[in-house]
Parts: C-alpha cells; sequence; structure tokens
C-alpha cells in the first residue's frame, strides 16, 4: 500500500470540508480562540474545556495514524480505547477519571512540518466514553473517511466557501502568513494538488468595520494576496488563482457592543479569507 497516498487521502479531507466547509478560525485584527469539534455520535452543545498544551506528560505528542482515530466511536470502554489511542498524554488515570486528553501530530502535505492538534474524550461515571472532541476545530476533518475518487467527472469544491480566519492566519494588523496560518493553507494546497485540472480558484480578504474604509479594503487586499501567495509557492498554477480584498463589505455578522474588546470579539466571524472554486480529480 502506498502510505503516502492514504495519508495524502486523509489530510484532503482537511481543511477543505472543514476548511472548505468553515474551518472559521477567526478574525483580522484580534486575536481568536480556535472552537472544539465533537467527533460523530458526540453529544451536541456540551460545553468542553482543554488543558494547556504545555502541562502535557509528553509535550512532544505522537503521530497518529487517521485510520487508528477514525475507530474511536462513543460508547467505548476505557480499556479498549487505551488499546487504540494509547496511554493519555497528560497524566490522566484509568479509574474515577471523566476525560482523557492527547496530543496528535500531523505532516502537512510537505512533509517537512507538522501541527499538533489536542483531542478529548469524556467518559461517564462507568468509564463508557461519551464523545471525543479535537482542538483546533479543523482537525476533526482530518479524520473523516476521505471520499472515494471519481475518474474524470467534475469535483466541485464545496459550495459554501472556505473560511480561513485571519487571527488565525496573521499576526494582528499584519499581512504576513505565521507559520500556523502556513500550515492551514497547506492543509488547502493539499486538495488543491490531487487536482488534475484546477478550472477556477478565488481567494477573498474581508476584514471587520474597525478601522477606515480605506485601510481595512487595504489589508483583506494584501491578505487576500498572501494566501494567493502560499498557493502558489505550493505549486498552484498562478493564472487559476484570483485575490481581492472587499473589506467590511460583506459581513457574516453585526454586533453593537460598545465594550471594544467585546466588540471585536463579537466580529470575529467576519474577519476572515474565503476560498473558492471548481477542480477536476484524477
Amino acid at each position: 500500500m502506498d502510505t503516502t497516498n492514504t495519508h495524502y487521502r486523509a489530510l484532503r479531507g482537511v481543511l477543505l470540508p472543514a476548511l472548505l466547509a468553515c474551518i472559521t478560525l477567526a478574525g483580522c485584527r484580534s486575536h481568536g480562540a480556535a472552537g472544539e469539534a465533537p467527533v460523530a455520535g458526540s453529544p451536541a452543545g456540551e460545553a468542553v474545556s482543554f488543558p494547556e498544551p504545555g502541562k502535557a506528560a509528553l509535550k512532544e505528542g505522537v503521530f497518529a495514524d487517521p485510520a487508528d482515530l477514525r475507530r474511536f466511536a462513543p460508547g467505548m470502554s476505557k480499556r479498549q480505547l487505551y488499546a487504540l489511542l494509547g496511554t493519555p498524554h497528560f497524566n490522566e488515570g484509568m479509574w474515577g477519571v471523566r476525560e482523557w486528553n492527547y496530543l496528535f501530530n500531523f505532516r502537512t502535505p510537505q512533509r517537512s512540518e507538522y501541527f499538533t492538534c489536542q483531542f478529548q474524550v469524556r467518559f461517564d461515571g462507568k468509564g463508557i466514553a461519551q464523545g471525543g472532541y479535537w482542538k483546533p476545530q479543523s482537525c476533526a476533518a482530518l479524520v473523516e473517511p476521505p471520499p472515494p475518487p471519481t475518474a474524470g467527472l467534475p469535483a466541485a469544491l464545496p459550495q459554501e466557501p472556505l473560511r480561513l480566519a485571519a487571527d488565525a492566519l496573521f499576526a494582528f494588523d499584519s499581512a504576513e502568513l505565521s507559520a500556523a496560518g502556513r500550515r492551514a493553507v497547506d492543509g488547502v494546497l493539499g486538495q488543491v494538488q490531487r487536482a488534475s485540472e484546477v478550472q477556477r480558484i478565488e481567494v477573498v480578504g474581508h476584514t471587520d468595520r474597525i478601522g477606515s474604509p480605506s485601510y481595512n479594503q487595504t489589508l483583506s487586499t494584501r491578505r487576500a494576496e498572501a494566501v494567493r501567495s502560499a498557493l502558489v509557492e505550493g505549486g498552484v498554477a498562478s493564472g487559476t488563482i484570483r485575490a481581492e480584498g472587499r473589506g467590511a463589505a460583506e459581513p457574516l455578522v453585526q454586533c453593537d457592543q460598545r465594550s471594544q474588546p467585546a466588540l471585536i470579539a463579537c466580529l470575529a466571524p467576519n474577519r476572515r479569507v474565503q476560498i473558492s472554486g471548481r477542480a477536476r480529480i484524477d
């Protein structure tokens, strides 16, 4: 079996269902916190709190096999999970513990770098798994089964554009991709590289309404161009990608908080870079 292709198919599901199906990390001008995404079958609406990665006993994490992670399901016992995922990474015990936490590493499509996801399993009083949760939420797509290849048929990117939160891509008031931002774009690049005929890709930058219209227009354009350049550097034909900025003209949410920090937090969904397009799969 070609393990590289297997890994690539797992990565295909990452930021193109989650990034392309709303990886909405957050923002343009403030630091936003990544969300938590439950695995299929987990209780909806449950509040989840993750420990600080620096407190892990195994701070470097482990490189996980997406096929193993895909086997997790609510209803499993702690013994079954121990056999499947190994020892939790935050010194959690076996008995009387209601959650296990892990740090799982995944390589980018270029394989020279990797990124880390947190995974938490919640148990009931009898030690039966009730749900599994990911942080950031885009990591949940890493373990989704890849779609079967459809030779020669047009494959549309999701109808809803992929939303990359600007705060997760750039430092404050910057249009230079951060290391985490490049990893996020790499997730999109993985799927684009699997396409034999990229017909059209549009990269559109958006800001919130804070600041002058001219400033926001310039910032949104520069950030869209930065994402476009990263895709081109990754091997996507430059002629297939168009980048533009739309400033604060197309908000997703409306906010009226008087406190500046509260207003910035509320406007987070508006600060984003969106990617959309169509491609043909090999």
